[in-house]
């Protein structure tokens, strides 16, 4: 492929090992700078992870969370702005649904950064380790009229038309309407929750760990790392340093 214009990326098992950051991270971010290639996260943690990206991390003045319904960036002054991808309607009925939720199932918590999710909300997989309570959970969100899918780490959920692909139309709108998302873009991902972006861009890989869901999967992304060595930031680094 040519080199790209724009990398994006998910974050949890993708960009990190499992839940742990190590200077993989940053050694990616350096290279895509070095090369002057912009570098966006695409993930399911909260706007509050993504406050915490933009804000600690120079090279990422721009970050797609909450699965895709938010987009948040530093303006010229420094200043962290967002935009909210999901009407208000769909947000009073995400929260109503969480209290029917609580109600429902007083011993399920909601994921800690639940608290500084807007537009969805998310439930540790640990916590849906029995089978049959996950499908029961799912089932109760499936007559609701609820959407889900899962990450690496959580079972997210939300109302409305929010996907990762669909966050990234905008992303593309606002800040690089001269590039071609499908074809001037490459995507990192590892999990059920990056099928939008798999299918939208066409320079689309899997980490290896991606193994993991691979049955799972209805849209497969283009290309699929192989080996523990390219698991997770190993295998975004290892591409990058091959292709850029």
């Amino acid at each position: 492929m040519t080199t790209p214009k724009i990398i994006l990326s998910d974050f949890d098992g993708t960009l990190t090992h499992h839940t742990e950051m190590s200077s993989e991270l940053f050694d990616i971010l350096n290279l895509a700078e070095s090369k002057k290639i912009p570098f966006v996260i695409v993930t399911g943690r909260s706007i509050s992870w993504a406050h915490f990206l933009i804000t600690h991390f120079s090279t990422l003045p721009i970050v797609i969370s909450e699965g895709g319904g938010a987009l948040s960036w530093r303006d010229k002054n420094g200043l962290i702005q967002n935009e909210f991808l999901v009407p208000e309607s769909e947000l009073a009925k995400l929260e109503a649904f969480c209290v029917k939720l609580k109600e429902k199932y007083p011993n399920l918590n909601l994921t800690s950064d639940s608290l500084g999710r807007v537009s969805d909300r998310a439930i540790e997989l640990c916590d849906l380790e029995d089978e049959k309570f996950k499908n029961e959970i799912c089932h109760l969100m499936d007559e609701e009229g609820i959407n889900y899918s899962t990450s690496n780490v959580h079972l997210n959920f939300w109302c409305g038309n929010l996907s990762k692909a669909n966050a990234t139309k905008v992303l593309f709108n606002k800040f690089f309407s001269h590039l071609n998302m499908e074809e001037e873009s490459i995507y990192f991902g590892d999990s059920l929750n990056d099928q939008s972006m798999f299918d939208k861009v066409k320079t689309s890989i899997g980490v290896s760990n991606i193994d993991a869901v691979m049955d799972r999967l209805s849209v497969k992304p283009h290309i699929i790392l192989k080996g523990k060595e390219n698991a997770g930031p190993s295998g975004v680094l290892n591409y990058l340093k091959n292709n850029l």
